[in-house]
């Protein structure tokens, strides 16, 4: 686990913000992870990034919160949110994985609606924060790689957004690389 401190950070007030249904903060914790997740490629922050990102965009629809389930399903992930903040205070971070598998694991113990919002929440989680490394310089294929979505689903979510059109992702064309090797042997 990379910057174990930050993601004890992160999931503390993660855990705050989400009993203060804060989906802002929520938001913005998980971002804070991206930087971390781009340099080390590390799947625990990128874990945490998708999970926190998913539980801000559930938090937004307050209408689920009607649904059979909801209750067991946001006292789930409270109880591993604690266990998961244990496990990192104690280095236990083979623990703390088996947690957060344990909370998208609970999706599974849904019924109806909420289960099939729930999915879809943390599918698209997956493909947005796979979207945010990209943006970050790693290639295409080795980003679908570590967030298990298609190469597909990504360029597609990635075309629609703009990203392609950051100026960090513009490459040289080939007359200017033949100059710049040139001009590295001069």
């Amino acid at each position: 686990m990379q910057e174990p401190d930050n993601v004890l950070r992160i999931l503390k007030e993660t855990k705050i913000s989400l009993e203060k249904n804060d989906s802002f903060t929520l938001k913005s914790l998980s971002n804070q992870t991206i930087n971390t997740a781009s340099l080390a490629q590390d799947p625990d922050n990128i874990a945490v990034a998708v999970i926190v990102y998913s539980l801000s965009k559930i938090i937004e629809r307050t209408n689920y919160r009607q649904l059979a389930g909801w209750k067991k399903f946001y006292n789930n992930i409270l109880l591993y949110l604690d266990k998961s903040i244990q496990d990192i205070e104690e280095k236990k971070y083979d623990k703390f994985r088996e947690d957060f598998k344990n909370i998208r694991g609970s999706i599974e113990n849904l019924s109806g609606k909420l289960k099939k919002y729930v999915k879809d929440v943390f599918r698209n989680a997956d493909i947005n924060k796979a979207s945010r490394i990209y943006e970050h310089g790693i290639s295409m294929e080795q980003t679908a790689s570590l967030f298990g979505v298609s190469l597909y689903d990504l360029a597609s979510y990635a075309g629609r957004t703009g990203i392609p059109d950051v100026p960090e992702n513009y490459t040289l064309n080939t007359k200017s690389r033949i100059k710049l090797a040139m001009e590295m042997f001069e």
